[in-house]
């Protein structure tokens, strides 16, 4: 007999462990497939950078003993100048952060089974009823959820996401010992996340030293694929980058890289399709969300993961009601609470990819002489703080998303214009 359960997620990332964790709180019965070797979970590749701020910590019951080192502050860097802000956050070991979303899920009941890649959603009569895996394994279910990031094997099958490879940020980071994080010709990363705005080291990206303690950061870069973004004359590959950047930083005169600590990964900078359908909900990474200056990849995928369990839990309750109009109720509260005003955070996030280094410095000058509120709201997509940071010289750069005619220009750069 085919497994039955209230909910099946794919995937036991960050995302796809928080909604488990929600539901079996709601007492749901819950699966969760996870491709990866329970043994070596998670691999290397599978991580993040993993800087976070309190409210995240606070939201989503996150202990102290999976943060390597909290900080005070976070940095924005361009060639010739830097922004600093006091801002309490924390590193997190992201590995230990993994294991215990899925410990603290087990606690409360979801089951796990590791080594089990989702393949395909089972339709019936135009609804999702459950899961295939590992070739011609199935389970069923009333809701299933894909949290699988960027592979979305169950959500680009029903054409709920296009995650198109123009958009692909892949990224390279290494934990590595003997930074001097304190350099006199730098800003101080002591206890700080710094990110860093530089075509030379990061073309169409942004790379950083995320402080984690006495004379350790991790340190790394990631840039979107797209050309638009970069012309890479140097023949570089993205390894190639990082290590023209530590070759030349004074910061790493005397740094090692930690053996086995590599992280690989990768994300896509786009809006989203649609979210859901008929008995489905996509979250986390699958449907990818970020904010402008500080990131917060890890905040943004625990939120998905919430507004789909309390969605869950509406469909679930009483009389069964799975049918896209009744799932749309995730949409909204992704709209509304994940990425509020995406278009507009998606247009300021790929002008700061595609923007000249002088550019950067200019930056630099104009969110120094910012309020902290005005700062906040640019990272919001407020359309009127963004059009402050915008001047004459950066028409061009707006042509160039116009004659583009992308999606986003339509739903962002319409809100912006009004303002400048």
């Amino acid at each position: 007999m085919t497994d039955h359960f209230d909910v099946v997620i794919a995937g036991a990332g960050p995302a796809g462990a928080q909604c488990a964790r929600d539901l079996a709180e709601r007492d749901y019965d819950v699966l969760v497939l996870e491709t990866e070797n329970e043994d070596d979970f998670p691999r290397q590749s599978n991580k993040s950078t993993a800087g976070t701020f309190p409210s995240m910590m606070g939201a989503f019951g996150v202990p102290d003993d999976v943060v390597m080192n909290f900080t005070d502050s976070v940095v924005i860097e361009s060639p010739n100048d830097h922004f600093a802000q006091t801002q309490p956050g924390a590193v997190l070991e992201f590995g230990d952060f993994k294991r215990f979303l899925v410990r603290d899920g087990r606690e409360a009941g979801v089951e796990y089974r590791f080594d089990s890649r989702a393949t395909a959603p089972i339709t019936e009569n135009g609804s999702v009823v459950g899961v295939r895996y590992n070739g011609d394994e199935e389970v069923r279910a009333d809701v299933v959820v894909d949290a699988t990031g960027p592979a979305a094997p169950l959500a680009k099958q029903l054409g709920v996401v296009d995650l198109e490879r123009e958009n692909q940020a892949i990224g390279i980071e290494w934990e590595m010992e003997g930074v001097e994080v304190d350099h006199p010709d730098y800003a101080d990363l002591t206890d700080a996340m710094m990110l860093r705005l530089d075509h030379d080291l990061a073309p169409g990206g942004y790379s950083w030293i995320f402080h984690t303690g006495g004379d350790t950061a991790k340190v790394g870069l990631c840039y979107i694929q797209n050309e638009k973004y970069h012309s890479n004359k140097e023949g570089l590959s993205i390894d190639g980058f990082l290590e023209k950047w530590l070759d030349n930083d004074p910061r790493f005169a005397d740094a090692e890289k930690l053996a086995g600590k590599q992280h690989r990964g990768s994300a896509h900078i786009q809006p989203p399709g649609s979210l859901s359908t008929d008995g489905f909900m996509a979250i986390g990474d699958t449907v990818p969300s970020i904010d402008p200056l500080w990131g917060e990849g890890i905040h943004k995928g625990m939120k998905s993961a919430r507004a789909a369990a309390i969605t869950a839990d509406r469909c679930l309750t009483g009389r069964v009601d799975t049918s896209a109009e009744e799932m749309a109720i995730y949409d909204e509260l992704w709209h509304r609470d994940v990425a509020p005003d995406a278009g507009v955070r998606l247009l300021m996030t790929h002008l700061l990819y595609y923007a000249p280094n002088d550019r950067y410095d200019r930056l630099m000058r104009d969110i120094n002489a910012m309020d902290l509120d005005t700062l906040a709201s640019v990272n919001n997509g407020n359309p009127r703080a963004i059009a402050k940071l915008l001047h004459r010289e950066d028409l061009p750069l707006l042509r160039d998303f116009v004659r583009d005619d992308t999606e986003i220009v339509k739903v962002g750069l319409k809100d912006v214009i009004p303002f400048l």
